[in-house]
């Protein structure tokens, strides 16, 4: 393993990501297995929330999905990067707040996220939603 993955994968243990990620796939009767670069896997996630394919918290990918492809688990590694460049625990107001941000100004939760935009739009499955006010007016 590279050595930025395996600082990564120290960091988000240090700032408490991963523990809580663990904790999170536990609750959620998810079955772990090692990943790419000291990710974990945690598939069989049994929630309903939060809504998308996958979501990271710390180096833990969970999914309720029975396997994952290339492409999501390349995006999910990006925001295990996240977590660890954010300290942490600070990464959930932060991406609440950029969430609500991509709402108001096109509505959809990812298309303007900053977060989701430098992980990759195209790879984690999400739309390239229109700014409200660069959208067409249907002519009535």
């Amino acid at each position: 393993m590279d050595r930025r993955f395996r600082v990564r994968r120290a960091v988000n243990y240090v700032n408490l990501a991963t523990p809580l990620g663990l904790l999170i796939a536990a609750v959620g009767g998810a079955a772990r297995r090692p990943g790419p670069d000291g990710l974990i896997l945690a598939y069989g996630y049994r929630y309903r929330f939060p809504v998308a394919g996958a979501f990271t918290v710390g180096n833990v990918v969970l999914t309720r999905a029975p396997a994952l492809n290339e492409r999501l688990v390349r995006h999910e590694a990006r925001h295990a990067t996240q977590w660890a460049w954010c300290a942490g625990l600070p990464m959930l107001p932060l991406y609440l707040l950029a969430m609500l941000a991509s709402v108001l100004v096109c509505g959809h939760q990812a298309s303007y996220n900053v977060f989701e935009r430098l992980a990759g739009l195209d790879d984690g499955g999400y739309p390239r939603a229109a700014l409200w006010w660069r959208r067409r007016r249907s002519s009535r």
